[in-house]
């Protein structure tokens, strides 16, 4: 069978959320992979601090997961982020694996903690109708250089390599913060399909929204599946709803 997955970066929880629901409502895919997504439990909070919970409730995915890497501190309150999935497909269980910084409740958004900030792969088993599907998704470690060979990008590359090693069906997606260019992500890069191949696209940011040029011609944004897939569609859509571009994607198990 075939169906839809969108991956997205939503951008500090969704800075054009009325666009993001919008899009998503009009895409109608059946899975997504969302990173920068805030769990905020205060009702009084912004739409964007309250993504995931916002999403449910304007949304029409029977199932869900959140995997949170920090609590942020922020001026409106200590607001837990990191990735979610959506699913029309029931998902059967869930795991999380951190990179190579854990989880913290101390966590503030400036400048000298982005190197450390804590980046986490979300593994979410969906039961399809004929088939199990492993979706893994993620936010790579933060740095500037998208070619870096870094130590870190070699740890979080190797914890995803061995949490994908012996599952059937995967798909691993998300904002890798790193190029596929970099020699760090070879190994990930061999181990799977890559659905936008390695020199196809240009950049996966939205410049409506940056001004560094060199955001221009970075490409960040993967999705990465196993050999039992077929890719009958993908694209990367324009529309105006984040800072990233989103992925979307259809697949059919072979």
């Amino acid at each position: 069978m075939e169906f839809k997955v969108i991956s997205l970066n939503v951008w500090q929880g969704g800075n054009l959320f009325n666009e993001i629901i919008g899009f998503l409502k009009k895409e109608d895919a059946d899975v997504l992979a969302l990173q920068e997504v805030y769990d905020g439990k205060d009702s009084a909070l912004p739409e964007k601090y309250r993504t995931f919970e916002a999403l449910k409730a304007k949304l029409d995915y029977p199932y869900s997961s959140f995997a949170p890497a920090l609590l942020d501190n922020r001026a409106e309150g200590k607001i837990e982020q990191g990735n979610a999935v959506f699913s029309r497909f029931p998902i059967i269980s869930t795991d999380t694996n951190f990179f190579k910084y854990p989880y913290r409740e101390d966590y503030t958004e400036v400048e000298e903690n982005f190197p450390i900030c804590p980046r986490n792969l979300q593994h979410a088993q969906l039961q399809l109708p004929t088939h199990q599907v492993n979706l893994f998704n993620f936010q790579g470690v933060w740095d500037m250089n998208g070619d870096r060979d870094s130590e870190e990008r070699r740890i979080m590359v190797d914890v995803i390599l061995k949490n994908i090693k012996g599952k059937q069906n995967v798909i691993v997606t998300g904002d890798t913060n790193a190029r596929p260019t970099n020699p760090a992500m070879k190994p990930l890069l061999s181990e799977l399909v890559s659905v936008f191949g390695n020199g196809e696209l240009t950049s996966t940011f939205n410049m409506r929204h940056k001004t560094n040029p060199g955001f221009a011609t970075s490409v960040v944004d993967m999705m990465l599946v196993s050999k039992s897939f077929d890719i009958l569609k993908k694209e990367i859509s324009d529309a105006d709803v984040s800072d990233h571009v989103p992925l979307v994607v259809t697949l059919k198990l072979k």
